[in-house]
């Protein structure tokens, strides 16, 4: 398997799209069970499965060049409709009683965005970098702190070369995203008191 084809992948299975649709059921169901996973899917639904479904159509209209969104130009649309859709599932939560860590992983959520959204209209900041850090930091709170740290760094790390690999950032960027998505992640869980 040649090294362009290993990055593609990487890219691909841990996507931002893919993380955020399969985090939070995880976190949910390792954090308090199967109650905990469901509050999960609701996570995922609007989080991770709005934003896909707004990329998807405009992958399939032509508007967007993949569900990457490679061309910077065009993140600012699918970026508005995830923020849209993240507010809307953190405002259910917290209506629905959900438990305080799913509140404070999609708060996070909302927290990078908010960083990274005016930052990637004049800077390519990877959000690839920035959520498979995030996700790092809300699985150790819910794994064994050291071996989740460890094995985490070494998946963002694949992440970023993957990135810096296939010509979509430099080292900058997807460096910049996931001290972004690290200190953003885990000064939102802090805030929460589960940090």
């Amino acid at each position: 398997m040649t090294a362009d084809l290993v990055a593609k992948r990487v890219t691909n299975v841990l996507a931002p799209q893919v993380l955020v649709i399969v985090m939070p059921p995880v976190v949910g169901l390792l954090a308090q069970g199967w109650s905990g996973a469901a509050w999960g899917l609701v996570a995922s639904a609007f989080c991770g499965g709005v934003p896909a479904a707004v990329i998807a159509l405009g992958v399939r209209s032509g508007r967007l060049d993949s569900h990457h969104i490679v061309d910077r130009a065009r993140r600012t649309g699918p970026l508005l409709a995830a923020v849209a859709a993240v507010l809307v599932a953190l405002a259910l939560l917290v209506v629905m009683g959900a438990p305080t860590l799913l509140v404070a992983t999609v708060t996070a959520m909302l927290v990078a965005l908010a960083v990274t959204v005016p930052i990637t209209l004049r800077w390519k900041i990877s959000f690839h970098a920035a959520v498979c850090a995030g996700t790092v930091v809300v699985l150790a709170h819910v794994l064994p702190v050291w071996p989740a740290a460890l094995v985490g760094a070494a998946v963002v790390a694949l992440v970023c070369w993957a990135r810096v690999r296939l010509a979509h950032h430099t080292w900058a960027q997807v460096g910049a995203g996931a001290v972004v998505g690290t200190l953003t992640t885990w000064a939102t869980l802090s805030a929460f008191g589960v940090g």
